[in-house]
């Protein structure tokens, strides 16, 4: 816009005429960008209102909304029989937002044929009718309690189904009292990192959760990343460590799939005997699926002097949206967890613990995990044998449990050449490396981590196909 000679300044507005936008937000829109921009300037003239109507070719009530816009946020100041003028404004950058709904970056996800998921599971085998005619029955029935705020640990009655069934099926000694429960592990770690005093060390499996480093360092603890091998974690690092708290997960370490011996289970136990600040994390993440043999006793259940905190999800047994995960403390943490963290509140909906409350109690939660073991034992039964076929230099490493395995290709590639040359398949998977701290040793520079609890059945032998011409034939 420039001014003419009456220090009034010409209408001319560079605006798009097909926005659907309304024309008085499109006018305040225009001249609050030109006067933050410095456009136009401090005391400058607005056209009259009659001026910029014949202009826009709107009504005079349009105009004036725009204005009064203006007015009310302190862009324009108005002066009797003179107009519309610039106030004194400093400029203001706006921060920039998306264009268009449809500009939104498709989720990665999606661009891929099958994808190899890792934290994912069969949402197809989840007990959707069940589940939907317990949750009718809670909510047509009078459990006004359940829109209360709740106990902090988590309804009783959960806690008591929970405690029972860790008791028949892991081994794990404890009550109701001991249990907390959560919306997910990682909020479970950040009150044990509250509960313990501030200048403890945390060791954590290397390679290990990869979120597990950064939920340390972004809550201000010392970590420190100790090896391990097919026997689980390094017991001699932990001792020159000089380490308090201990993060593990024994009975299918997490990416390897290993398991920890008894062996090495009693020293770590001795470890943490030895002083009175030491502790074990048990993250028994998957613990519900394994494919040969018995599921392996908790470490907790050995645990005869309260040193293994007990860590469990729903996660992976029913679903990630679930978002229902628990802890067992030691007796002795029980009462200074009460002191310390009687502030909070219990971060799991109550509606949702009470519909998996009488999931457990009616015998529910037992018949789906029976049911899930067949569909992931023939899931992972026909990968394997894929594997096999297509790709007979590979080795596979911890396929016996859990909802993924380890895949070392063999064919002269690196990890990250692996993912590439996959992607461009349309298969997504995972190159090891990302669960170290440092660079992978070099036994596993060339192995990928392959999980199957989300694809269907009829496709893994696909995928497998595409990595085969990806890998082999490229």
């Amino acid at each position: 816009m420039e001014p003419n000679g009456d220090n009034m300044i010409e209408p001319v507005l560079l605006m798009d005429k097909g926005e659907h936008s309304p024309i008085y937000l499109r006018l305040y829109e225009y001249f609050r960008d030109e006067i933050t921009s410095g456009n136009l300037l401090e005391n400058e003239k607005l056209p009259s209102k009659r001026c910029l109507a014949t202009h826009m070719q709107c009504s005079l009530n349009t105009v004036q909304a725009a204005y009064n816009q203006l007015i009310d946020e302190g862009y324009i100041l108005p002066k009797a029989r003179s107009g519309y003028f610039v106030a004194a404004v400093q400029n203001i950058v706006f921060p920039q937002c998306a264009e268009k709904q449809e500009d939104i970056a498709e989720d990665p996800a999606e661009r891929f044929l099958y994808n190899f998921s890792l934290h994912g599971i069969d949402a197809d085998g989840f007990p959707v009718k069940i589940w939907r005619k317990l949750c009718n029955t809670i909510i047509c029935t009078d459990n006004s309690e359940l829109f209360r705020e709740s106990n902090f640990q988590g309804l009783i009655r959960l806690r008591s189904g929970i405690a029972r069934y860790l008791h028949d099926s892991r081994g794990v000694i404890c009550s109701p009292k001991q249990i907390i429960i959560s919306s997910g592990t990682d909020y479970l770690l950040q009150q044990l990192i509250q509960l313990f005093d501030y200048d403890y060390t945390y060791a954590i499996e290397n390679p290990g959760y990869e979120k597990l480093a950064l939920l340390f360092s972004s809550n201000r603890a010392k970590y420190v990343p100790v090896r391990v091998n097919e026997n689980g974690i390094d017991i001699e690092q932990i001792e020159k460590s000089q380490v308090n708290v201990v993060c593990i997960t024994p009975s299918h370490q997490f990416p390897l799939g290993s398991i920890m011996p008894i062996n090495r289970r009693v020293q770590l136990l001795n470890w943490a005997y030895d002083k009175p600040d030491r502790y074990i994390i048990e993250d028994d993440y998957d613990s519900e699926f394994r494919y040969i043999g018995k599921p392996i006793p908790s470490l907790q259940g050995l645990d005869h002097k309260g040193r293994v905190i007990y860590i469990g999800s729903f996660s992976k047994s029913l679903s990630p949206s679930l978002r229902i995960s628990y802890m067992v403390l030691p007796a002795q943490l029980v009462e200074d967890y009460q002191r310390k963290m009687s502030f909070t509140i219990c971060s799991a909906p109550a509606v949702e613990q009470e519909i998996l409350s009488r999931f457990i109690e009616n015998g529910f939660y037992d018949s789906h995990l029976n049911r899930m073991r067949k569909i992931y034992r023939q899931k992972r039964e026909t990968l394997v044998a894929a594997i096999q076929k297509m790709l007979p230099n590979a080795v596979i490493i911890g396929a016996n449990a859990g909802l993924h395995l380890i895949l070392k290709v063999n064919n002269g590639m690196e990890g990250d050449r692996l993912v590439e040359t996959a992607k461009e398949k349309r298969v997504l998977i995972f190159d090891i490396s990302r669960f170290f701290c440092d660079a992978p040793p070099a036994n596993y520079r060339d192995a990928v981590a392959l999980g199957f609890a989300t694809l269907k059945e009829n496709e893994i032998i696909p995928a497998i196909a595409l990595l085969n011409e990806a890998w082999f034939h490229a």
